[in-house]
């Protein structure tokens, strides 16, 4: 998309070169042929030493942009972003692709449905009522129970089993709001990367990124009925008890156990071999490992403990 429709689309002024733009991306990982956005003032940072081609950012913020970076003025960045997200958001199926291939020794349901582009890996078992989307690619091994969906362009290790009913990709929870209480979509244009040995237990959704992609990395083990949201990223080797979710953007380091009925926030960060009791409410970093949390506010589960015995001795 040109990027002077970028500007018309965003009714914005353009008075720069009118190059080619190819995507969207965040600040961090905008390339030189993408455009990016900024709404907020702690990403400060990003904007000086980002690399995208154009920004759309408010004018308060204009002083932060590096040399060379055209910027794209408007009044509400986050509405604007999402507005422009709808174009290039990828066809859900697309039938120029080539037909699916899949590897020697794997079985596939009569009664799967395999988009083209998708690739499947040797010694597979796909079982019915599958769908599996537009290229994504499923590795060696790997065994996906009945009514399992994997969305477009998602990727799944070797090795992995995903249980019944789950959702593999589906849009996050993405939206921007103006000053009329109108809501507009972000269109989630990433993908998720599941590693290897990964076992998903039934009814799990996780969210495809806005931009990037939702990762879960090697040898996780996610229970039935747990949420993670766009753009997490899951540390090796954690494992996340029925019931539980994370919202987006949040990252655990490896060997983290969250328990049942847990929730992170978002935008978080969890210290490696952090362990958490059930109904444990996270909303801030964790940067200390090998403790153990419970409660809401959260505090040390030993320390809440304590507290919950002391309240019921003020009851009696």
């Amino acid at each position: 998309m040109k990027l002077s429709k970028i500007a018309s689309v965003l009714g914005c002024e353009f008075d720069a070169e009118d190059v080619e733009i190819v995507g969207m991306n965040a600040l961090r990982d905008a390339q030189d042929n993408e455009v990016s956005f900024v709404a907020n003032t702690k990403y400060i940072k990003d904007i000086q030493q980002t690399k995208a081609k154009a920004v759309i950012i408010p004018k308060d913020m204009l002083d932060h942009l590096p040399e060379g970076c055209v910027a794209l003025v408007v009044e509400n960045s986050y509405w604007s972003m999402a507005v422009l997200s709808k174009y290039f958001a990828p066809p859900i199926e697309d039938d120029t692709l080539p037909p699916a291939t899949i590897g020697q020794g794997s079985r596939v349901s009569d009664k799967a449905e395999i988009a083209n582009g998708a690739k499947i890996g040797k010694n597979c078992t796909v079982l019915a009522h599958v769908y599996i989307g537009a290229n994504a690619v499923i590795g060696d091994n790997t065994v996906i129970y009945p009514n399992v969906t994997i969305y477009r362009d998602c990727v799944v290790g070797d090795d992995c089993i995903i249980h019944a009913n789950t959702a593999i990709g589906a849009d996050g929870f993405g939206f921007a709001t103006n000053n009329l209480g109108e809501h507009k979509k972000i269109y989630q244009n990433g993908n998720v990367v599941i590693e290897d040995d990964v076992e998903i237990g039934s009814n799990v959704s996780v969210d495809r990124a806005v931009f990037g992609s939702t990762l879960i990395q090697k040898g996780v083990r996610i229970d039935n009925l747990v949420q993670i949201g766009h753009n997490c990223n899951i540390g090796q080797y954690s494992v996340f008890v029925a019931q539980s979710g994370s919202a987006g953007s949040t990252k655990l380091g490896r060997n983290v156990v969250v328990g049942g009925q847990s929730a992170f926030a978002g935008h978080l960060e969890i210290a490696p071999f952090s362990n958490f009791a059930a109904r444990s409410g996270i909303t801030h970093d964790i940067k200390e490992s090998g403790k153990t949390y419970g409660g809401f506010p959260l505090m040390e589960q030993r320390k809440w403990l304590r507290l919950q015995a002391k309240i019921a001795r003020l009851l009696k």
